[in-house]
């Protein structure tokens, strides 16, 4: 009741001040009280649009899900498993996990749930991807355009490969065919210290991008 008559007396005070009817007052002062819808879309680093399109759910209803579930105090295995559950195609469930653990502070953008960060990279080439897969997996042809030494760990052709770098940072490769002639190769390097680290090594993917791109061309 205490509420209800203080709010009472301020709508009769805006009522007073801007010579609204008691109804549009009351819906003003309240519109403010609310807070506002926190950016979901930009915290997570995907839209709404697209989340949406590939799950059926928008961020601010698969945030409703997984707190329902109190997923922020569960590991990322339980969550992706979770989400993968209710019908969410496999690479769109570790999306909407990341995306979650990242608007409920969980993770930065680019970083690990263990606090290490890891770089996303990706592009497409005119050749088959067995030329691309090879470019890669080949030492030598290798040499030529990946100015770093680097251990193949595993590579299953011509699909992934995962690599260990010369700093003991850690490298997920994929192939994907794109038709006949075209395919692309994305990268995803893991284990880097800091978001600084991030950054350094996105543009040090672009070189090496580059010298692949003029060495098939």
């Amino acid at each position: 009741m205490p509420i209800q008559k203080d709010l009472k007396k301020l709508v009769r005070a805006r009522m007073q001040k801007t010579g609204e009817a008691y109804t549009a007052a009351r819906l003003q002062l309240l519109n403010k009280q609310q807070p506002p819808q926190p950016d979901y879309a930009s915290l997570a680093g995907m839209s709404d649009a697209t989340i949406s399109k590939r799950t059926g759910r928008t961020w601010a209803e698969w945030v409703r899900v997984l707190d329902a579930r109190k997923a922020s105090q569960q590991p990322h295995r339980a969550i992706a498993e979770y989400v993968s559950s209710l019908g969410t195609p496999d690479w769109w469930s570790q999306t909407v996990t990341v995306g979650y653990e990242r608007i409920r502070g969980l993770r930065d953008r680019g970083q690990r749930r263990g606090g290490s960060y890891e770089a996303s990279k990706s592009r497409t080439f005119a050749v088959p991807v067995e030329t691309l897969f090879n470019a890669m997996h080949n030492a030598r042809i290798r040499k030529r355009w990946l100015p770093v030494k680097v251990e193949v760990r595993s590579a299953t052709a011509p699909k992934r490969m995962r690599l260990t770098w010369d700093d003991a940072t850690q490298v997920q490769v994929g192939f994907y065919a794109k038709g006949a002639a075209k395919s692309s190769m994305a990268i995803q390097h893991e284990k880097l210290p800091d978001r600084a680290s991030v950054d350094v090594i996105k543009m040090k993917w672009t070189e090496y991008f580059d010298r692949l791109e003029k060495m098939l061309s």
